[in-house]
């Protein structure tokens, strides 16, 4: 996953998944090499239940590394963005979609972990409908199956996490 967007976190989601990437890229990398090796010397690779699931691990790993480093790369830290009506990363929106009321982040799942609020990136076809558009403003936007979908935006306001 190839992160283009400005995704808005806070300093504490910030220093969060710094972190997680500080550990995964070393201590993380450690432990799994020693998983490879122990079950290597197990012997034939071929039939090895223990080498193949730690190679899977490894795998799962580096792409988190690598959707961390993208992510921290674009990563724009600190305060939320200015309280002006404007939907942009890191605001909450709430808009009538498909006539059914919705609130939700427009941003990074990472910006709000464990918050009970929806959160859709900047890039989903919902977001890209909505970004510099303003509360008040109608606007369409297609679904990924091809339907029309309005979306009258609602109140707009900066995420307080």
């Amino acid at each position: 996953m190839t992160q283009t967007s400005t995704t808005w976190l806070t300093q504490d989601a910030y220093t969060r998944l710094k972190d997680e990437l500080e550990y995964l890229s070393t201590k993380g990398r450690a432990e799994i090499a020693e998983k490879i090796d122990a079950a290597r010397q197990e012997g034939d690779l071929k039939e090895n239940g223990g080498y193949h699931a730690a190679r899977e691990e490894q795998a799962k790993q580096e792409a988190r590394i690598n959707q961390l480093t993208e992510l921290l790369r674009h990563a724009s830290v600190g305060e939320p963005p200015a309280d002006d009506g404007i939907v942009e990363s890191g605001m909450v929106v709430t808009a009538k979609i498909a006539g059914k009321e919705r609130t939700f982040l427009l941003g990074s799942r990472e910006a709000a972990p464990g918050l009970d609020i929806e959160v859709y990136s900047e890039s989903s076809p919902l977001g890209a409908a909505l970004v510099g558009r303003k509360s008040g403003e109608t606007v369409s936007y297609e679904a990924p199956n091809g339907a029309q979908i309005t979306v009258e935006i609602g109140e707009v306001k900066p995420f307080q996490g």
